[in-house]
């Protein structure tokens, strides 16, 4: 059974690597002539193009993990029973048990390197990506990160947000404004800010303190007021990253903070815990293309499998959006709503082994 473990490894690695290169070119192709559109914009060179092609790359390979799996496996699984191969093994008393827990142990190496995409490796370089595009298209502002909320360089101002929306409302601002020595003239400070129109902003719950020089101070407090700023949603979109682009230790920490606040916790509780089922994902896809082995040429050859293959997990994948996006919408239960097409999937492969090993 090691042999057959080993030789099983070596065809799904092979397939799967095969698989990954060129799903992979054809991404990396697309988001290429996607971003020569806005070159030259700012200082958006081909090389900032290039790297920020390059930055998104991880991503791509976390989304496409059960995909790749999946169509890798088939091809590999059906081209060994294209030789009779997996017959021999079955006929050398291989059991179905024993195919399913060496497809295991085949698949646990690819489930922790789909963890650490999703975990170490892509959120970070999505981010620095977004950074990158945003200082290349937008040179006059600049957006830093701290505990204390988010800092804007706005020409001559500095604007302090605690929080941004996903609608692109900014709550709790500060904006600090300098003259061009440098000197501080007014500190503004307001509970909300709704975007307008033509980088105007609407401010509510504003309190201002001017600083007059010799004059001394002035304060003024008024309902509303207008704010004109180069900062507007589509920079503020840097800010607002999708949840399930985070890693799950962010989204535990964020919906432990909204939970505190009593806010709504139910699209980063789903998106949490399907950064958990995710990489067991691979395991099922492993499963599902194990039916493939009771190939016969009548019912078509290899490229008909590989096209079953695709259908089944861009199925997979957009069910399993499907899935979260109604959960949020409905207030399912989160756990539930990010591995239904998970639970799915399973019982389909089970179901076909079933019915694979009575035939």
């Amino acid at each position: 059974m090691k042999l057959l473990t080993k030789y099983l490894a070596r065809e799904i690695y092979a397939s799967i690597a095969l698989v990954f290169t060129v799903l992979i070119m054809l991404f990396a192709f697309m988001d290429l002539i996607q971003e020569l559109a806005d070159l030259g914009e700012g200082g958006y060179s081909i090389s900032k193009v290039l790297l920020y092609v390059a930055l998104i790359v991880p991503g791509h390979i976390y989304e496409l993990f059960p995909l790749a799996v999946l169509i890798g496996s088939i091809f590999a699984i059906v081209q060994m029973a294209s030789n009779s191969e997996l017959m021999v093994y079955r006929s050398s008393g291989a059991s179905l048990q024993q195919m399913i827990v060496a497809l295991l142990k085949i698949g646990a190496p690819l489930v922790v390197l789909c963890f650490v995409f999703g975990e170490f490796i892509a959120p970070p370089s999505d981010k620095l990506a977004q950074q990158i595009l945003l200082k290349a298209k937008n040179a006059n502002v600049s957006l830093k990160e701290f505990r204390s909320g988010v800092w804007v360089k706005d020409e001559r101002s500095f604007v302090n947000v605690k929080s941004v929306l996903p609608d692109t409302t900014l709550l709790n601002i500060s904006i600090y404004e300098f003259d061009e020595t440098y000197h501080l003239r007014a500190i503004t400070a307001a509970q909300k800010a709704s975007y307008v129109s033509n980088d105007k902003w609407l401010l509510e719950g504003v309190r201002q303190t001017r600083f007059n020089g010799k004059n001394g101070t002035s304060l003024n407090n008024q309902d509303r007021a207008e704010w004109q700023s180069t900062l507007n949603p589509r920079l503020l979109n840097v800010l607002l990253i999708q949840p399930e682009k985070m890693s799950s230790l962010d989204l535990y920490q964020y919906t432990k903070h909204l939970s505190e606040n009593h806010q709504n916790t139910g699209r980063y509780e789903i998106a949490m815990w399907n950064k958990l089922a995710y990489p067991v994902a691979v395991l099922i896809m492993m499963m599902l293309a194990l039916p493939f082995s009771a190939y016969h040429r009548r019912e078509g050859g290899i490229s008909s499998k590989i096209f079953i293959g695709i259908v089944l997990g861009l199925s997979f994948h957009f069910g399993g959006k499907l899935f979260s996006n109604l959960g949020a919408l409905n207030d399912w239960q989160p756990m539930m709503s990010a591995t239904a097409i998970s639970w799915i999937y399973l019982s389909v492969a089970l179901l076909l082994m079933w019915r694979t090993e009575r035939r």
